[in-house]
């Protein structure tokens, strides 16, 4: 799957939920759990996690740490498309600009 039909997907799964109605602002409070989700699971996988309440085992938080980036990526792609933002320009902005700044002199 494209990451601009898994946009499309991931706008009419939300839609059908009635979870789209949110707005950029809360979105974005969303996607910022999300990213405190994800800085969890990278500490687990670098430095260990000692924690009694979990009882993964390292493979467990290989799969949590993908589980995390993909919710990551739901919320950016929903907040995208709430400005009409493809996948494709955000590629291609981080490309031109990573290019226009670092180019060789």
């Amino acid at each position: 799957m494209q990451l601009e039909e898994h946009q499309r997907w991931l706008v009419d799964f939300y839609k059908g939920r009635n979870w789209y109605r949110f707005s950029p602002l809360i979105r974005l409070n969303f996607m910022t759990e999300e990213l405190g989700e994800l800085s969890r699971a990278v500490r687990a996988l670098e430095i260990g996690r000692d924690h009694p309440g979990e009882h993964i085992e390292k493979a467990g938080w290989q799969d949590n740490l993908v589980e995390e980036m993909a919710d990551v990526m739901d919320q950016l792609l929903i907040l995208a498309d709430k400005f009409d933002i493809k996948p494709e320009q955000l590629m291609q902005q981080s490309e031109r600009k990573l290019q226009k700044r670092f180019e060789e002199k």
